[in-house]
């Protein structure tokens, strides 16, 4: 689980699963880097990434197959952005999406799995009409595709969708296509059906999901319709911040922040169509990341202002989400499971 520091949380902290109940037990946290907000693991599940979402932001890399908290694993690298917020790995490179900056930074993986130094910063351009939130490029997530073929940036700040490729001889990308979506919506974070063949794009300042369709063989993403995740005349604003489609491609959820609430969507079978269908309370504030657990059966919330995470039963007929539990975790930003 990973934490803002500079706000009271631990750092990175791992924690036990059971596979029956779904509860987390805590067995240690470090703070060795400030503002661990996103973590990934590499491949095995022996090495675990994480930015550090600072003005000089860097990742780091710990080993994390002891029974305690994760050991760092050399020393922190530098990403020649600020803020950092999202990281991936795509064909043996790391990638960050670099929120301050409005850039994307390739550093290629030594033989260690230890980062190394950046190969490619690759810079946005662009704005939005919200002058508050998008005078520049915001780039918020970067994930590669079902194919990895594909490496897709999100930027809040251009409400665009860039699609790249990443040359592995010289760690660095290129776009390829850029899909604008609905100005003003700030895309946030996006996620694919399990078919491969649509996306969802999670708008940050509008609280709205758009279904795009993705071709792989092209590298095109299209924009087919949106869908609500709040119900309509909700009080109080809402700023969505984690789209999560279950493992069958029935149901897409999203965590609401300000409203507080995981939102159930319906996909329809060609996971063309999405139709909102409730939410729940997020068992806190501010629920920063939703992530499924390892079996598809529950959703956990990293609940950033109330300083836990909630772990929910998810019904298999209808998709609502039950809460089932949590535990105390100051500031949390992100979960991951290996």
């Amino acid at each position: 689980m990973g934490s803002f520091t500079s706000a009271g949380g631990h750092g990175i902290t791992a924690a036990a699963v059971d596979p029956e109940t779904g509860a987390l037990t805590v067995l240690g946290s470090t703070a060795a880097v400030a503002d661990p907000s996103f973590l990934a693991l590499a491949p095995g599940g022996e090495i675990l990434y994480a930015v550090s979402e600072a003005e000089d932001g860097a990742i780091a890399a710990f080993d994390v197959t002891g029974d305690g908290a994760p050991l760092p694993a050399g020393e922190p690298v530098l990403v020649g952005a600020a803020a950092p917020t999202h990281l991936t790995l795509a064909a043996g490179h790391l990638v960050t999406a670099n929120y301050g900056s409005g850039s994307v930074t390739v550093l290629p993986v030594g033989a260690d799995g230890a980062p190394e130094a950046a190969t490619g910063v690759l810079h946005h351009r662009g704005n939005g009409p919200d002058q508050d939130r998008q005078a520049g490029p915001h780039a918020h997530q970067v994930l590669p595709d079902p194919t990895g073929r594909w490496v897709l940036s999100v930027d809040l700040g251009t409400d665009s969708v860039r699609v790249c490729e990443l040359a592995s001889s010289t760690g660095t990308l290129r776009v390829h296509t850029e899909t604008a979506l609905r100005p003003g919506t700030g895309p946030r974070h996006l996620a694919f059906h399990p078919a491969g063949g649509h996306a969802y794009v999670l708008g940050e300042l509008e609280p709205t999901i758009t279904v795009c369709r993705w071709d792989a063989e092209s590298g095109v993403l299209v924009p087919l319709g949106e869908a609500p995740v709040v119900e309509p005349g909700a009080d109080g604003a809402t700023y969505p911040s984690e789209a999560v489609v279950a493992h069958d491609g029935r149901f897409l959820w999203a965590a609401n922040r300000g409203h507080d609430s995981i939102a159930v969507l319906a996909l329809d079978p060609s996971g063309a169509k999405a139709r909102f269908v409730t939410t729940v309370e997020c068992g806190g504030q501010w629920p920063r990341d939703l992530t499924l657990g390892p079996s598809g059966r529950r959703l956990y919330a990293a609940n950033e202002r109330s300083g836990d995470v909630t772990w929910f039963d998810i019904d298999q007929e209808t998709g609502v989400p039950r809460r089932a539990g949590s535990i105390a975790a100051p500031s949390a930003s992100c979960v991951v499971f290996g």
